[in-house]
């Protein structure tokens, strides 16, 4: 049993006992919790002067979880704050097989425990087998293999409905004309197209794409960022430039660089 389980199996069984059955060791840990802690959690209020066991008990596995780093006194705050439901979660049922499956699905070694959850709270609050083993699981046969990238970069695919939000997502991409081969090399150069609302992202920026830009669907294929990127702050004004100096770049070009770069490159286009 790897070290973080063991802390997992030690909280959970303080839980369901009363204080007093607590070890003298248990007891001194929950019972010397900085108060400064426990005022950073937004659910918490001063006038309640006596806050329960179980959420100390919970604070301080939290704490602990990542056993060499750990998860800082200064996180709590912005995790419970996103995720207040992490204040009333069982251990045992609820919590361990989130860092379980960090450990065994994920291969994230203990160490890293916060960088991943600081990443995405929204892990602590996620069921292993109903959501992020089968999000996992649609991932990997999408051709998202890289599981280092997923914990690290991408974790928010993994805290999303497989049903209600990634198949939905690549159907709309197909939707446009792409195949399916195309739209699943897209999001695998440009993960964040799970993430993109379709009526508020994909429809506004495609139908100016297609409409305004007169634009290809090989470009969007080679160039699928082109979604990320700002409709009104840097699409937009970046096409009409182009369109009121007469010129033409490649998509990437117009998008990536920055605002002095593309200056200078209608400088030297119409030079």
């Amino acid at each position: 049993m790897s070290s973080a389980a063991t802390s997992f199996h030690c909280f959970s069984s303080v839980e369901k006992l009363p204080p007093s059955s607590c070890s003298d060791q248990q007891m001194s840990l929950l019972s010397t919790k900085p108060k400064s802690i426990l005022q950073k959690n937004p659910l918490y209020q001063p006038t309640h002067k006596n806050i329960s066991l179980q959420f100390k008990e919970k604070i301080l596995c939290l704490e602990i979880m990542g056993v060499d780093s750990g998860l800082h006194q200064k996180d709590f705050a912005r995790i419970f704050g996103m995720c207040p439901t992490i204040l009333t979660s069982d251990i045992k049922s609820q919590l361990s097989p989130v860092f379980n499956f960090l450990s065994n699905d994920l291969r994230v070694p203990e160490h890293n425990f916060r960088r991943v959850i600081n990443k995405c709270p929204r892990f602590l609050v996620c069921s292993v087998k109903d959501q992020l083993k089968p999000a996992l699981f649609y991932l990997q046969r999408l051709g998202f293999t890289d599981l280092h990238h997923l914990a690290y970069q991408d974790p928010i695919l993994l805290v999303s409905s497989v049903e209600n939000t990634l198949i939905p997502k690549l159907h709309y991409l197909i939707s446009l004309g792409f195949s399916r081969t195309e739209a699943v090399q897209m999001t695998l150069r440009c993960p964040g197209l799970f993430t993109f609302s379709i009526d508020n992202n994909f429809k506004p920026k495609f139908d100016y794409f297609s409409q305004e830009m007169q634009g290809e669907l090989d470009e969007l294929k080679e160039f699928p960022q082109y979604f990320a990127f700002s409709l009104e702050k840097r699409i937009k004004p970046r096409h009409i430039e182009l369109v009121q100096s007469g010129i033409s770049i490649p998509l990437p070009l117009m998008l990536k660089t920055t605002d002095e770069e593309f200056k200078e490159l209608i400088r030297q286009e119409t030079g």
